[in-house]
């Protein structure tokens, strides 16, 4: 191997290990998303019982689930009531840092010094860091996305039919991760067209050299394709049905992409990149990413300055990240996390401008500027994601914290455990949770608790088995029971004047909890529990005298 070679690797393995360090520190610090803690009980009812059937109407592909598998595995965990959020989180933590990775299999395509510094920006970027950080699907739809993108530009240079199984495993598990691999794939697609037709205008008319393709490797990566994707809605087999629903799911999300839920303008995602101020002496910008990116796309279209990356690669990426930043700005349906798979886009493209504005001086001292500024405000991202990743980690004004959890279900959270504490059931006491608003986290935050009911009124059609934990927390209930009484009833403030005429028992309600911002939980503690837990909180008593040393 030839020392520039070496020395790149070894750039790139240093990029991912900063990446990792950046990643890895405090990952059960900010409270479950609902979404995270979602997916997490899925995942923990497949590790409690072996079981997993996909849901065509939410939750994703089951590429997630079954990848935490061994992370439950190696905590030492008996079951899901005894996992942590760190058992979650490190999944998605890895597959960012794999994101570096993979640019060691790109250093031809990008040019050595653009994947160095795309690999930086992806480890720094403020959004990259939040979301693998985050136990949802979206980073590993990315990872999965630039692997098949690599793969598939190795096997159209070498002809390899190992490159060519690569690509089909990779895409494989984009279908089994996210429906909105669709988007990509349409991206790539017209990414593909352009970069043929691009091609061709600035070749003079002349057609550029077709790549030496042949049929059989093409079609052994589209069968191992279907096939990964295959075993796993099937279950591995075991839910056939799972294939079906994993084709009708599109009916679902199409509804849901054109819906009332989540509405934002076609600008939301840029806005949220290039300038965000959400409140007076805060303001938020990964500019310097779409910015280089602008550069690198003008210069791999050009070939100015581009270095020496493949042409063909490089107009790819850049209209690649064009068409899926188009598709999303044009999906009424918005949320922050969906524009991670157009922002690493642009993170490769920022690499290649980023290189590009250092080749573009024509003197020493000018390219020495330029790299020095570059510096400084890559730094300044930097800053901005240690910020936003470890101060302002559920903070509204944080533009990647949405619909988020209060931090002050954490101390909903440890009351509900002091109580069980100071009672002889402990985490056996009845716990009934009445709310007219979305409960989750709360099943993540009570899972280590074996009866506990459900019930969400004005929602008489949510699916089962997403409590969490326990088997009596499987069920969701359309309105407030007759009998809500229990050793501890949380409910929603809302709902406070019918609990009080139904409840049949002498109950303490002095604690009240933020859910998510607007959202406050109410706590009732039966009166017998609440004296018990008064008595804990006081500490063993002594025999007068003893305490000053009396005779």
């Amino acid at each position: 191997m030839k020392r520039p070679a070496v020395v790149f690797g070894l750039c790139i393995v240093a990029v991912a290990v900063v990446a990792f360090a950046i990643r890895l520190p405090r990952l059960a610090q900010r409270p479950m998303h609902p979404d995270e803690a979602n997916e997490a009980a899925r995942a923990g009812i497949l590790f409690d019982t072996g079981q997993y059937r996909y849901d065509p109407k939410d939750h994703h592909g089951p590429s997630l689930y079954y990848l935490t598998l061994p992370s439950l595995e190696a905590s030492g965990a008996a079951r899901f009531a005894d996992t942590t959020e760190s058992d979650y989180r490190i999944v998605p933590v890895l597959f960012g840092v794999g994101l570096v990775l993979l640019l060691a299999l790109a250093g031809d395509g990008l040019g050595r010094p653009a994947a160095v510094v795309a690999g930086i920006l992806a480890a720094i970027s403020p959004a990259m860091v939040f979301y693998s950080r985050y136990y949802i699907q979206e980073t590993l739809l990315v990872f999965f996305t630039l692997a098949a993108v690599v793969s598939a530009w190795r096997y159209v240079r070498s002809g390899r039919t190992g490159w060519a199984v690569a690509a089909g495993l990779a895409f494989g598990l984009m279908v089994a991760t996210k429906e909105t691999w669709v988007l990509a794939a349409a991206a790539m697609i017209v990414a593909v067209v352009l970069t043929a037709l691009w091609g061709r205008w600035r070749e003079g008319g002349q057609a550029p050299e077709r790549p030496r393709l042949s049929p059989w490797p093409l079609a052994l990566a589209v069968a191992v394709a279907v096939v990964v994707a295959a075993v796993l809605y099937s279950s591995f087999g075991t839910n056939p049905t799972g294939l079906w629903d994993s084709v009708r799911a599109y009916g679902s999300y199409a509804e849901k992409a054109g819906g009332e839920l989540h509405r934002h303008p076609w600008y939301f995602y840029l806005s949220m990149l290039v300038l965000d101020r959400p409140a007076r002496g805060f303001v938020w910008s990964e500019g310097l990413i779409v910015g280089l990116a602008v550069v690198g796309l003008v210069a791999a279209l050009t070939r100015k300055g581009a270095g020496g990356g493949d042409r063909a690669l490089l107009r790819f990426l850049g209209f690649y990240t064009v068409a899926l930043t188009t598709l999303y700005a044009a999906i009424p349906y918005k949320t922050p996390w969906c524009a991670l798979g157009f922002l690493h886009g642009m993170t490769l493209m920022a690499g290649v401008g980023a290189v590009t504005l250092v080749r573009w001086m024509p003197a020493a001292w000018a390219k020495v500027a330029v790299g020095v500024a570059l510096a400084a405000l890559a730094a300044h991202l930097g800053w901005e994601s240690y910020r936003l990743n470890f101060r302002l980690y559920a903070d509204q004004r944080n533009p990647y914290v949405y619909a988020h959890a209060s931090t002050d279900v954490l101390n909903l959270a440890r009351h509900v455990d002091r109580l069980a504490e100071a009672s002889p059931a402990g985490r056996d006491i009845l716990v009934k949770v009445i709310s007219s608003e979305n409960p989750w986290p709360l099943p993540w935050y009570l899972r280590k608790f074996d009866r506990v009911g459900w019930w969400r009124i004005g929602a008489p059609d949510l699916p089962a088995g997403q409590a969490g934990g326990s088997d009596a927390a499987r069920g969701w209930y359309a309105a407030v029971p007759d009998d809500p009484d229990a050793d501890v009833v949380i409910a929603t403030t809302d709902l406070q004047a019918e609990l009080d005429n139904r409840l049949r028992g002498s109950y303490n309600k002095q604690a009240i909890y933020g859910l998510r911002p607007g959202v406050l939980m109410m706590v009732y503690v039966d009166e017998r529990l609440w004296d018990a837990f008064l008595l804990q909180q006081a500490g063993p008593t002594t025999a007068p005298g003893e305490a000053s040393g009396l005779p």
